[in-house]
C-alpha cells in the first residue's frame, strides 16, 4: 500500500466535514492572520504543529532551509500585490522567515558534500555554500535583511526572523518586524 494512502485517508474526512476547522466556504485566498510563513522543509518543521497554524490562517511556504531566494521574493511580491489588487485593507501582511536548528542544510558547509551534489546537478558550488544553515540566527538575520532589501518588497508588509529549536520546540525572535528599506527610497 503507497504511503501516501493515509494522507487519501484522512482526506476524505476533511471533504466530509468531519475535521476540525474552519468553514472552508468562507476562507479567501488571503491568509485570516494577515501572515505569510517561511520555513524549511524538513518534516520536523510543520507550521500546524509548532505554531498552530490552521487552514486559512497563514500563507506557508516551504522549501530547503527556509531560505530567502530569488523565488521567495517573487513569492511574496506576487501575495502582497494580489493582497492589493483584493482590496485587504488593515493590517500589513506579515512575513514571518522560519529557520530552525539541526538543519539538513548544515550539509552544503561540507565541502565534501557540496562538491560531489555540484558535480551531480551542474549548481555552483559557491552558491551552495551560501545556502547553508549552521547558524540560523544568522541565517535568518541575512534572508529578512535581503528581503527587506529587494526592490520587489511591497510597502504593505513587514518582514521578521525567527528561529524554532528542535531541542525545546520553542520559537524565538531574532529580528522584530520591519517594513521594506526599499520603501523609503520609493517615497523620497
Amino acid at each position: 500500500m503507497p504511503a501516501f494512502d493515509e494522507f487519501l485517508h484522512r482526506n476524505q474526512s476533511f471533504a466530509r466535514g468531519t475535521a476540525q476547522g474552519p468553514d472552508r466556504a468562507a476562507l479567501t485566498a488571503m491568509p485570516a492572520n494577515r501572515v505569510f510563513v517561511v520555513t524549511c522543509i524538513d518534516p520536523r518543521v510543520e507550521p500546524a504543529a509548532f505554531l498552530g497554524v490552521g487552514l486559512g490562517d497563514a500563507i506557508v511556504l516551504r522549501n530547503p532551509g527556509g531560505r530567502v531566494t530569488d523565488a521567495v521574493i517573487s513569492d511574496v511580491a506576487l501575495i502582497s500585490f494580489m493582497g492589493e489588487f483584493m482590496g485587504a485593507e488593515g493590517a500589513p501582511l506579515e512575513v514571518a522567515v522560519v529557520h530552525h536548528t539541526q538543519c539538513g542544510m548544515g550539509f552544503l558547509a561540507n565541502p565534501d558534500f557540496r562538491h560531489a551534489y555540484a558535480q551531480r546537478t551542474g549548481f555552483d558550488n559557491a552558491a551552495l555554500a551560501a545556502q547553508a544553515v549552521t547558524d540560523p540566527t544568522a541565517t535568518v538575520r541575512a534572508d529578512v535583511q535581503r528581503l527587506l532589501d529587494s526592490p520587489l518588497a511591497s510597502p504593505r508588509i513587514v518582514v521578521s526572523g525567527h528561529v524554532f529549536d528542535l531541542d525545546t520546540a520553542l520559537v524565538s525572535t531574532v529580528a522584530a518586524a520591519a517594513a521594506p528599506h526599499a520603501l523609503s527610497a520609493r517615497t523620497a
